[in-house]
Order: C-alpha cells, then sequence, then structure tokens
C-alpha cells in the first residue's frame, strides 16, 4: 500500500513537471490594425508661374495699359491681365476699394479722394499731352490757352474771333467722369471756371471725340495726344506744336500724368507688371504710344 502511494505521488509530480503554469490570456502588445499614414494632399500643390491682375479706369490708360498688358505676356504667358475702362473715376473708386487690383485714371488724383481711400498708392506709369484738335477743314492753326477757354466755356462762339472765318465753332467735349475732362478743366479751364458750355457735344471717349470732330465741319475738341492721326488737325497752343518734347521741355501747357493705383503696395504677378511698365522696355511702349516717358 504505501509503495502504491510513493507510486502516485512520482506520477502527480512527473505530470506538474510537464506542463508549466501559464496564463490563459497572455497580455499582447496592441498593434492597430492599420498603420497611421503620413498624411499627403490629394493633389501636389502646383508651383506658382502666373497670375491674373484685374484692371479697370480710364479710357485714356486703356489702350496704353493694353500693349503693356501684350507685350509682358509675351514674356509671361502664364500671367492673365484683364483690362477694362470705366472712366478715371471708376478707376480710383475700384482700386480704392480693392474691387479690382489695379485702378487707371488720366488725371491727378485728388486730395479727397486720397483722404477716402488712405491705403491706396498712386504711381505716375507715363505723361500724356492733351491736344486741342480740330475738323480738318478749320483754317486755324493755334490758339492761346485763354483762346481755347473762351471757345469751350463760350465765350468765343465763332471762328473769325481766332483768326478764321464768320462760321460758328461746333464744340465736343468729353462726358463728367472722364479723367482727360476733368484735366483739361483744372489746366484750362481752371478752378474758377467757365464750365464747359452746355451746348458742346458730349462723348464717352477719345476715340469718340476724334471721329466726331473729323466727321463734323467747323468743330473742336480735346483729347490725348495718343489718339491724334491725320483725321484731325492739332492745333498750337501758346505757339507751342502738342508733340512729346514740348511738353516734356515744358512749352506746351496742357500736360497731366497717366496714374495706376493699387490699394496697398503692389504684390506678386501685379508687382511684378509694374516693374515691366518702369523698366527700359516698359517705357519704350510707353514713348511708341505717342505718351512721354517717366524716366
Amino acid at each position: 500500500m504505501r509503495r502504491l502511494w510513493i507510486l502516485f505521488l512520482v506520477a502527480m509530480l512527473l505530470a506538474a513537471c510537464s506542463s508549466p503554469t501559464a496564463p490563459t490570456s497572455a497580455p499582447a502588445k496592441v498593434e492597430p490594425t492599420t498603420a497611421p499614414a503620413k498624411a499627403e494632399p490629394t493633389t501636389a500643390p502646383a508651383e506658382t508661374k502666373g497670375g491674373r491682375i484685374s484692371v479697370a479706369g480710364s479710357t485714356t490708360v486703356q489702350p496704353l495699359a493694353e500693349k503693356l498688358a501684350e507685350a509682358y505676356f509675351a514674356k509671361n504667358p502664364g500671367v492673365e491681365i484683364d483690362v477694362q475702362g470705366g472712366g478715371s473715376s471708376v478707376g480710383v473708386k475700384s482700386a480704392g476699394q480693392g474691387t479690382t487690383e489695379i485702378g487707371m485714371a488720366s488725371r491727378k488724383v485728388k486730395d479727397s479722394e486720397l483722404a477716402e481711400y488712405k491705403d491706396m498708392k498712386v504711381y505716375a506709369i507715363a505723361y500724356d499731352g492733351i491736344a486741342i484738335a480740330v475738323n480738318p477743314d478749320v483754317a486755324v492753326e493755334g490758339l492761346t490757352k485763354d483762346q481755347v477757354k473762351g471757345i469751350f466755356g463760350g465765350e468765343i462762339e465763332s471762328w473769325k474771333d481766332v483768326g478764321g472765318p464768320d462760321k460758328p465753332i461746333v464744340v465736343v467735349a468729353r462726358e463728367e467722369g472722364s479723367g482727360t475732362r476733368a484735366a483739361f478743366e483744372e489746366l484750362v479751364m481752371g478752378k474758377e471756371g467757365p464750365a464747359i458750355l452746355d451746348r458742346a457735344i458730349l462723348q464717352p471717349s477719345n476715340g469718340a471725340v476724334r471721329t466726331t470732330v473729323s466727321s463734323t465741319p467747323d468743330s473742336v475738341g480735346f483729347l490725348s495726344f495718343g489718339y491724334l492721326d491725320n483725321t484731325v488737325k492739332a492745333l498750337k497752343v501758346d505757339g507751342a506744336a502738342p508733340t512729346a518734347a514740348n511738353a516734356m521741355n515744358g512749352s506746351y501747357p496742357v500736360v497731366r500724368p497717366l496714374n495706376m493705383m493699387t490699394l496697398g503696395e503692389p504684390a506678386g504677378a501685379a508687382k511684378s507688371w509694374f516693374d515691366f511698365i518702369m523698366s527700359d522696355a516698359g517705357q519704350a511702349i510707353v514713348a511708341d504710344e505717342g505718351y512721354i516717358a517717366v524716366n
């Protein structure tokens, strides 16, 4: 009996040694079912090679701006420059309010406008003479500045009073809000007036003034140097012919700035275009278009 008990104990010890005790569920290291991926954009950001510039304002500056935009685009095809008209007052307002990146004005920006749009910057990109143009059949070659003022103010009504035939003068002018009109009023009519006469034929652009004067006998109008061609006759004023050279040397008396405005300093594509405009290449285009370069 004692032997059997010993054998039983030995068997139990052998069984315990062959099956070591272990927890039914060993704590496993927690691994995520999906490893966290590095965040990547669905589309890689494109390299900036261009941009869009919106421009609006003076119809005098507009064709010059379009020429400058074409030349710039030839070397920077990724940049889109959208140039629209609307008048100088529109140009000041759109730049001052930031509705366009660049505004255009063919006159001096008023102190009241600078006070209203305190962050607006103004840049003269060229200077422009305002020519007194008549129908080619008008037998007058020149006027004094005072005579021009008298004609557009209604005090001089016949060409005979300024050395021409006894025919009534037909006055053609720009509409209210025009930068060319504002500059003409400031430089010729003066702060004290008189105002441009009510019966003047009003036109919305320099091109329309030129067309009207060229096709209307005995007519006279004022327009930018850049719009002069052989369809009208440009008169001397105070003995000086309306040329860029005379405007630069001060002998021609009716000259105004062509301005561009931005809300704050220009940046990005707008700054790049401005740099081109003020470069030798840009200013050469200014001169080629009949305006006066600023450098």
